[in-house]
C-alpha cells in the first residue's frame, strides 16, 4: 500500500457513530423493542439471567455466554425490554453490537462516552450498557474490567458466542469483576414451552403410592415422542425450532453458521490451531457416534489425528460446549486411575442431524441420540457430574455418586424400546450394579410404557424416554429458578 492510498482512508466520523448509537436503540424513541424481538418468546433461562442485572449490592459485569444460536442477543433485547417495563427510562439503557465495522478501533470506553455526549447523561447516573459479541474487541476483557472499576453506577452486560475464549479471559481477568453466565441449547422442556406445545401434550406430575413427585405422565405419549424426535433433530436452538424453512434444510444453517464459525475460526484463533481440517474430521467421527464408548486409539484410526493432538482437540471441542466426555467407572464405582476409554456425548443431539441427516424414531441411531438428548440435560445440572459403568460383563449407562463419600446414589439406563418391561431378567446388569452398590430402586427408559416393577427387592421404574427427558431438563431449570428466588430475597 502505497503513501497516497493510505492517506485516503478515513474512519468513520463522529455523526456516523452516533448515527449508528441511534439506529442500535430504537426505545429511546419508541419506549419499546422492534416487535421482531419482542414476538419472540422469552426462554425460560430469562427468569434465572435477569436477577443478576437488577442486583445492585455487588458491583460485577454480567458476562453472557454461551454456544452460537442459543438465543442471547434475543435474551438481550428482552432485558431491554423488562428494564423499560420495571420503571429504568429507555434513554438510560444502551445496546452495541460490537461485531459492527463501525465500532472498529474503538475502546468500550470511547462507545461509553459517544452514548454519553448523545443523550446529555452523566456516568454518575443509573445507567444499563449492552456490549453484544464482545469477542471481536480484542483484550475485550482489559476494557471491560476497567470499566467496572471506574462507573460504579452503570451495570455492564457484556455477551459473546466464542463461549470457550470467553470463559478463559473471563477466568483469567475477571476476579470478583465478572460474573459468568452460561446460555445452553433449549432444554426438551423449553422446547415444548417456546412452540406453547404444552396443552397438547397434557403433561400431569405423577403420583406413586400417594406421594405426588418431580416425575411426569401423559396419556398422549405418541404426540409427545413425535416432538421428543423433532427435539432431537432440530431442537437445540430457538430459531431451528420455531422455522419449518430452516428445518427442511438444518445442514446449511447449523453446519455454516455454528459449526463452521467454531471450528474454523473460533477455535483456531484461539489455541493457534493450524489444521482445521483434523479438528473437523475429529468432531464429525464423533458427532456421527455420540454415545459410544471411545478410546484414543480408535480416534486416531478413524479421523487420522495422532493421540498427542486428538487430546487437546477434545479439550477445546469441550470448552467450546460442542461436546461432553462422560468418564467411566467399575461394578463396584471405582473410578479407574487411567483412562483409556471413555464416551462422549453432542451437547445438543441437533448438530448430528445437522451434519449428516434427520432421523426417524425407528433409524438403527436414535437410540444414541435419545442418550444424548438425555445426556445433554444432565448438563444444565450445576454442579452435577454423570459417569457410566463399565465392566467385563456389563455396562449401566447414567450413574451419580454422592460428592462426600463417591457411593453410587442412583443408576439409570436408557433404552428406546419396550421389551425389558416384560423381560427384566434382561437387565441382569443393571440388577447386578444396584445390589452391589446397596440401591434399592432403579429407573430404565422406555419407548412409550410406563410401569413399575419389583424382584429381589430392587424397584423398577419403567418410564418413557421422552418424559425422562423432559422431566430432568424441567426439574433442572426449576431448581435454577428457585435457588434464583431465595439469593434474591
Amino acid at each position: 500500500m502505497n503513501l497516497n492510498t493510505m492517506k485516503s482512508l478515513k474512519a468513520f466520523s463522529k455523526d456516523q457513530i452516533r448515527n449508528k448509537i441511534e439506529f442500535e436503540n430504537p426505545w429511546w424513541k419508541f419506549n419499546k423493542i422492534d416487535s421482531y424481538y419482542s414476538e419472540m418468546k422469552r426462554r425460560l433461562y430469562f427468569n434465572i439471567f435477569s436477577p443478576l442485572i437488577y442486583e445492585k449490592r455487588i458491583k460485577r459485569a454480567i458476562v453472557l455466554m454461551g454456544p452460537r444460536r442459543v438465543g442471547k442477543t434475543v435474551m438481550l433485547f428482552h432485558l431491554v425490554q423488562d428494564l423499560i417495563d420495571n420503571n429504568i427510562s429507555s434513554q438510560n439503557i444502551c445496546y452495541l453490537s460490537i461485531e459492527n465495522p463501525i465500532y472498529n478501533g474503538l475502546s468500550l470506553e470511547e462507545m461509553l462516552l459517544h452514548f454519553l455526549e448523545l443523550t446529555e447523561q452523566s456516568s454518575s447516573e443509573e445507567l444499563y450498557i449492552i456490549f453484544d459479541e464482545i469477542q471481536y474487541l480484542k483484550n475485550w476483557e482489559v476494557h471491560l474490567k476497567t470499566l467496572v472499576d471506574s462507573y460504579h453506577k452503570i451495570k455492564f452486560i457484556v455477551s459473546g458466542s466464542a463461549a470457550a475464549a470467553l470463559k478463559l479471559k473471563s477466568i483469567e481477568s475477571g476476579a470478583g469483576r465478572f460474573t459468568d453466565f452460561m446460555l445452553p441449547p433449549l432444554t426438551f422442556h423449553e422446547y415444548i414451552d417456546l412452540k406453547d406445545l404444552s396443552h397438547l401434550i397434557n403433561l400431569k406430575k405423577k403420583e406413586w403410592k400417594g406421594i405426588v413427585g418431580n416425575y411426569y405422565q401423559t396419556d398422549k405419549i405418541s404426540e409427545l415422542n413425535s416432538h421428543f424426535i423433532d427435539y432431537i433433530n432440530y431442537g437445540g436452538y430457538p430459531e431451528v425450532s420455531l422455522s419449518p424453512e430452516i428445518q427442511s434444510d438444518p445442514g446449511r444453517y447449523i453446519r455454516n453458521d455454528i459449526i463452521d464459525k467454531v471450528l474454523l475460526r473460533d477455535l483456531p484463533s484461539l489455541y493457534g490451531i493450524k489444521d482445521v481440517q483434523e479438528l473437523n474430521s475429529l468432531f464429525t467421527t464423533i458427532a456421527y457416534n455420540s454415545g459410544n464408548e471411545f478410546t484414543y486409539k480408535q480416534l486416531t484410526v478413524s479421523s487420522g489425528v495422532d493421540k498427542s493432538t486428538i487430546k487437546k482437540y477434545i479439550e477445546y471441542l469441550e470448552a467450546a460446549f460442542l461436546i461432553k466426555v462422560i468418564n467411566k467407572i467399575d461394578q463396584n464405582a471405582k473410578k479407574f486411575k487411567r483412562a483409556t476409554s471413555f464416551k462422549i456425548y453432542l451437547t445438543n443431539p441437533s448438530l448430528r442431524s445437522a451434519l449428516f441427516s434427520p432421523l426417524k424414531k425407528d433409524d438403527d441411531f436414535i437410540g444414541n441420540m435419545v442418550e444424548t438428548a438425555i445426556f445433554s440435560q444432565w448438563s444444565h445440572n450445576t454442579g452435577f457430574i454423570p459417569f457410566y459403568a463399565r465392566w467385563k460383563n456389563g455396562e449401566v449407562d447414567i450413574v451419580r455418586l454422592s460428592n462426600e463419600k463417591q457411593k453410587p446414589l442412583w443408576a439409570v439406563e436408557i433404552k428406546w424400546s419396550n421389551r425389558f418391561v416384560k423381560s427384566i431378567q434382561k437387565l441382569a446388569n443393571l440388577k447386578s450394579f444396584c445390589l452391589k452398590n446397596n440401591l434399592d430402586r432403579t429407573l430404565i427408559t422406555t419407548l412409550d410404557m410406563e410401569e413399575i416393577k419389583e424382584d429381589d427387592d430392587l424397584i423398577y421404574d419403567f418410564t418413557p424416554s421422552s418424559i425422562y427427558c423432559y422431566t430432568v431438563g424441567k426439574n433442572a431449570i426449576d431448581r435454577k429458578i428457585s435457588n434464583t428466588m431465595t439469593i434474591d430475597h
